[in-house]
């Protein structure tokens, strides 16, 4: 059998002198590749020792570290499926995810070993170890009695190297899983759209139970064999400070808006950076205008999805295009992405519809879900995301939002972006988030949330005012609140669904009435 592990290839780009430095920490501490091909050949060792069956479900559930990445590379290399779970997961969802996906070794902090081994064991796992971010836990200290020397397993490119389970906003967390040839093809298609060069330098700052983190962020990195500034936890001055000796940053928008805070953010301290890119949320306008004006770099937006990786992507090379604040550029090299309406036609250039894709990097479907993953795929076989958005004549593509989130009152479609960009143009508005909720007479009806800059006074009834002299009236939302802050997920994401769940009965009373 021909190999496809992803561990091959991204060892394959190592450099040759494995002393040379790998990542360097926030703590201090430095890591050759050497290091990571030892460290990570070490517990694959320790996986193989378990007599484990090939493919098995390897669950995560740590704080970010270098030791976390070669069990990254570790999984990989003995051929098992990784499972990282976000560190802000509770009991419940731990229990969930467990028992859906029937790991034979589940990992976690230390601190949680009382708790999560109980699941794990009531569940069925035979095998669970601790990993600190202080290179503590007893994953590590089985490991070292093991070979420093391992050969990689083979494995077809349909063979499973991933799991990532969606966050389940609206209903059960769904597992998509991801095969060595979906993360392998993407890795590429990246590494050469994004002008990846010798002696590139990644800053990390992004959490890796995540796409954006796990595979954009490192495999870049890995597959060019560029060092990495690895931040365990975001500091924003830390972050500018460091950009000073790289040349890449990805974020999330959230992460921007801190760094601008920073005074030390200045054109001198981005001199040697070649390229900011922004995804996992919407960008702000505002924040990308801001962001250009103060380092004379333009950020570039790119839009990707757990069951899919990254998708599309705003021109890296200026012989490509500008890149457009508001829009996530064009489809990636053999990503096929079209527009559709609720019938399955495509509609017109510039017109509103769901997003469907297609190409090598899309998921094989959702673990132990076959009826979920025959629905989400059309009769000819293309993805629908979720997501509702435009192409325009040039082809960039803009993401309208999510198809849960937009609002029928009245029998119209209200897409919650188009007016979220109007609010946030309006003075003293820093952020908005319109979501729908049950209303008597419409059906469902926008209710807007605000939030302001910092000493702005804000009236909800006149930002209503003043957005009717710019929408049609049946996009005005009924109510607006203003509040200190929104709702978000660990990678920055306005959870709606909360919102929606604290405004639903506003117009109860007028229900009863």
């Amino acid at each position: 059998m021909r190999q496809h592990n992803l561990f091959a290839a991204l060892r394959a780009a190592f450099p040759a002198n494995l002393d040379e430095v790998a990542i360097d920490t926030d703590s201090g501490l430095a890591y050759s590749w050497r290091d990571l091909e030892r460290g990570s050949a070490m517990m694959a060792n320790l996986l193989q020792g378990l007599a484990l069956p090939p493919g098995s479900r390897i669950a995560v559930q740590v704080e970010k570290s270098v030791e976390a990445v070669m069990l990254y590379l570790a999984t990989l290399r003995a051929g098992h499926v990784f499972l990282p779970l976000n560190t802000a997961y509770q009991a419940g969802e731990i229990e969930y995810f467990v028992g859906n996906a029937s790991p034979a070794v589940v990992v976690c902090t230390p601190k949680n070993f009382g708790w999560v081994s109980r699941i794990a064991f009531k569940a069925g796992t035979h095998h669970v170890f601790t990993l600190g971010d202080d290179r503590t836990g007893s994953l590590l200290e089985r490991a070292m009695h093991h070979s420093d020397q391992h050969e990689c397993a083979v494995v077809a490119e349909d063979d499973l190297a991933a799991i990532l389970y969606t966050s389940g906003t609206t209903g059960r967390s769904k597992g998509a899983m991801l095969t060595h040839g979906n993360l392998l093809s993407n890795a590429r298609v990246l590494r050469d759209y994004w002008g990846w060069v010798p002696g590139d330098v990644l800053v990390h700052a992004l959490p890796i139970f995540h796409v954006h983190g796990l595979f954009v962020a490192l495999h870049g990195a890995l597959l060019n064999g560029s060092r990495m500034i690895w931040l365990g936890k975001f500091d924003a001055r830390l972050a500018v400070a460091k950009l000073r000796e790289a040349t890449v940053f990805m974020g999330v928008p959230t992460l921007y808006v801190r760094m601008l805070a920073e005074p030390a953010l200045t054109r001198e301290a981005v001199a040697n950076m070649r390229l900011f890119i922004s995804g996992s949320a919407p960008l702000l306008i505002e924040t990308f205008n801001e962001w250009k004006a103060r380092t004379g770099h333009t950020i570039l937006e790119r839009y990707g999805m757990s069951e899919t990786i990254m998708l599309t992507s705003n021109p890296y090379r200026a012989g490509d295009g500008e890149r457009r604040g508001g829009t996530v550029g064009f489809p990636l090299p053999g990503v096929g992405l079209r527009v559709r309406d609720d019938h399955g036609q495509d509609v017109p250039v510039g017109e509103i519809g769901g997003i469907q894709v297609r190409g090598p990097n899309v998921f094989k479907g959702y673990w132990q879900m076959p009826e979920k993953t025959r629905e989400e795929f059309s009769p000819d076989g293309w993805f629908k995301t979720g997501d509702v958005g435009k192409v325009d004549a040039q082809g960039y593509v803009t993401i309208v939002g999510r198809s849960k989130d937009l609002i029928i009152s009245g029998g119209y479609n209200v897409y919650p972006a188009e007016i979220e960009s109007c609010i946030n143009e309006m003075s003293g508005v820093a952020e908005s988030a319109v979501v729908g909720v049950p209303h008597p007479d419409f059906g469902e009806v926008g209710v807007a949330v605000v939030i302001g800059r910092p000493g702005a006074q804000l009236d909800g009834e006149r930002l209503i005012s003043t957005l009717k002299a710019q929408l049609a009236n049946f996009k005005i939302p009924k109510r607006c609140f203003v509040a200190d802050e929104l709702p978000r997920n660990t990678m920055g994401k306005v959870q709606k669904n909360l919102l929606r769940e604290q405004y639903r009965e506003l117009f109860a009373k007028s229900r009863a009435a």
